[in-house]
């Protein structure tokens, strides 16, 4: 697809700039057509000069009202419509009336009374500044619905994002407290530089986890050295029962995902297929890009399940048996229906042999289409709680008329 040199930018964004072209392109529009009526009717060149008053006329008192509709929208609606029925009759009148004056003195020889050219000339004025009026109504109630949708998407982003945060905060802690026993382990049985090079690890792996933000996301290839670092900690546990193996296509490792989405699933595999075995476990971490889909899976050679068990029944597990996952699987499946909707896919597969597999496939982005995404996101979603001079917030009404600029 070809970019465009420009970005399109709605006709409503500046309320100032539409009303204006509304009104000219509106009044004039007016003029065109009565001139166009009269050139069929055959008056005399004169009579334009009386269309051109009428036109500006219109134009005018279309100001006036669109000062006092202005005040009137905040109102109740009853007090809006009956205000805004009177004040129509007032600016009809007044429109009739000067139309009347000024036609009077172009049919000079005409007898008609000046409250004959008033009555007859009424309905014109009533029909174009009631049109008038209806379309500002209708325009401004629109933009207030679409306003108040703007404001409930930035509302639900905003809910979508702590609950992000939320999840990743649930992340069970519990390696945290095994790798601070081990620590502690190791200073009472006096073997300072295993410990010194634990602490060294764990500090890297918290540096890592804390400079992300919570509901950001990171690329494969960060995900991937943020999980190493862990393991580098679990490693330090378990020795040579703990064996690794990333199959980590090239052509992913600039693919974003979640920050710590895969944190969990390995320290899954570890608690229940390496810690509980005497032989340990391997665990396998393969990303490939499928169409545009990022397809992750973490793969163990422990038990497994317990046989008769439904996996699918794991990512909503309440941890009420000696297998369950905890709060681990559910906590990702959470997350991936949070940031991505139907967009994802989370599998769990259990072999009846032993052995567990976790798949996730999530929409494939680079790192920078996901920047660009985030950037419009932010660009969409500050806050309009604001200031009055936002011009989503303001009234279609000209400035030099009472509207804050």
């Amino acid at each position: 697809m070809v970019a465009l040199p420009f970005r399109p930018t709605p006709f409503f964004r500046d309320k100032s700039r539409a009303f204006w072209n509304l009104q000219f392109v509106g009044w004039t529009g007016a003029l065109l057509l009565r001139t166009g009526g009269a050139l069929a009717g055959g008056q005399d060149y004169e009579f334009f000069v009386v269309l051109l008053i009428e036109a500006i006329t219109g134009f005018s008192i279309s100001l006036i009202l669109a000062v006092v509709f202005k005040t009137l929208l905040d109102q109740k609606p009853i007090v809006t419509w009956v205000a805004s029925g009177a004040v129509l009759l007032l600016a009809v009148s007044l429109f009739a009336f000067v139309m009347a004056w000024v036609i009077g003195l172009y049919r000079t020889e005409t007898e008609t009374a000046f409250l004959q050219l008033f009555i007859g000339y009424y309905i014109f004025p009533l029909t174009l500044l009631g049109a008038w009026s209806a379309l500002y109504y209708a325009i401004n109630f629109f933009l207030q619905i679409e306003e108040q949708a703007d404001q409930l998407a930035r509302l639900e982003l905003q809910a979508t994002s702590a609950q992000l945060a939320m999840l990743r905060y649930q992340l069970n802690p519990h390696f945290l407290f095994n790798t601070l026993n081990s620590i502690s382990t190791l200073i009472l049985l006096k073997e300072t530089a295993p410990a010194n090079a634990m602490v060294t690890k764990l500090s890297s792996f918290l540096r890592h986890t804390l400079v992300n933000k919570p509901s950001g996301t990171v690329t494969l290839a960060e995900e991937i050295e943020t999980l190493k670092l862990y393991l580098g900690i679990e490693r330090m546990r378990f020795a040579e029962r703990l064996r690794t193996e990333f199959d980590i296509a090239p052509e992913v490792e600039k693919a974003c995902l979640p920050s710590l989405l895969l944190q969990p699933l390995v320290e899954n595999a570890i608690k229940y297929a390496v810690s509980p075995q005497e032989e340990g476990a391997e665990i396998k971490v393969r990303a490939r890009q499928l169409g545009n889909r990022l397809q992750i899976s973490v793969i163990d050679t422990g038990p497994g399940i317990d046989p008769g068990r439904d996996p699918a029944s794991l990512p909503g597990s309440t941890g009420e048996d000696d297998r369950s996952t905890g709060v681990g699987l559910a906590n990702i499946r959470d997350r991936l229906q949070q940031a991505y909707g139907e967009e994802q896919r989370f599998d769990i597969v259990s072999p009846p042999g032993g052995g567990f597999t976790v798949t996730l496939e999530l929409p494939y982005e680079i790192a920078e289409e996901a920047d660009k995404a985030a950037g419009q996101a932010g660009r969409a979603t500050k806050p309009a709680i604001a200031a009055p001079s936002s011009p989503a917030e303001r009234p279609l009404t000209p400035p030099q008329l009472g509207q804050a600029t």
